[in-house]
């Protein structure tokens, strides 16, 4: 009675663990694509920029299209002119981008080297007033921004071509790394935690079953000291 009351329960925790490391493993695959993208487009940041400028382009569009129908679904208060504009905007810059997708990417990476540019004077000029318990972090991360800013700017608009596509690829990369370890990773503890508790019990996946023991009645207990005596006489 017992070993098939474990059976049952064993049979749907093991389905749930193949199901389990199914979806780890299409995680892991997914994580594998992700990564080859960006070593790819780190080797052709030109591809990569256009790439990627028209993916925007196309997002752009199709959250346009969508915020158009929400509005329109809710005309009549007081949120369908600000949809409705919202929606346009939208719409307008994704078709400027598909379009012209080189003069967005100049335009992209102007702001991204301002953005910069800004964030690295005041990361140094925080560290350097506070000068908290991260000071030396801050420091060099003000530094590197501040750095980078000035390098992309003094190559502007040429650097358009890969700047874009140098941190889309290195997005793409590291996301598909943190998936692949995560999915790996997850295979390994779910088939540890699977096989682990019972690979030290008796009658387990690792061990020898232990014999049932037979089941003690009232009246085996009540004859078996009439039986001893008869022994001792």
């Amino acid at each position: 009675m017992a070993r098939s009351k474990s059976a049952r329960t064993a049979a749907p925790e093991a389905q749930g663990a193949k199901q389990l490391n199914r979806s780890l493993g299409w995680l892991a695959v997914l994580g594998a694509i992700l990564a080859v993208a960006g070593l790819v487009g780190l080797v052709y940041t030109g591809f990569a920029t256009l790439t990627s400028m028209l993916l925007f382009g196309w997002l752009l569009l199709i959250g346009g299209c969508v915020g158009l129908l929400h509005a329109v679904q809710s005309r009549g208060t007081n949120f369908f002119w600000l949809g409705v504009v919202v929606a346009a905007l939208n719409l307008a810059a994704g078709v400027v981008i598909i379009r012209r997708p080189d003069v967005a990417a100049e335009a992209l990476t102007m702001f991204a080297a301002l953005l910069f540019l800004t964030g690295g004077v005041f990361r140094l000029v925080g560290s350097l007033v506070v000068r908290g318990p991260q000071f030396g972090w801050t420091l060099v991360q003000g530094a590197f921004g501040l750095l980078l800013g000035i390098l992309v700017l003094a190559n502007w608009p040429s650097s358009s071509q890969y700047v874009i596509g140098c941190f889309f690829s290195l997005a793409l990369l590291f996301d598909g790394l943190g998936l692949l370890a995560a999915g790996l990773g997850g295979r390994r503890i779910v088939s540890m935690v699977a096989e682990g508790p019972d690979s030290g019990r008796p009658g387990g996946r690792g061990g020898p079953e232990e014999p049932e023991q037979p089941v003690q009645t009232e009246e085996s207990l009540k004859a078996k000291p009439e039986g001893q005596e008869q022994s001792h006489n």
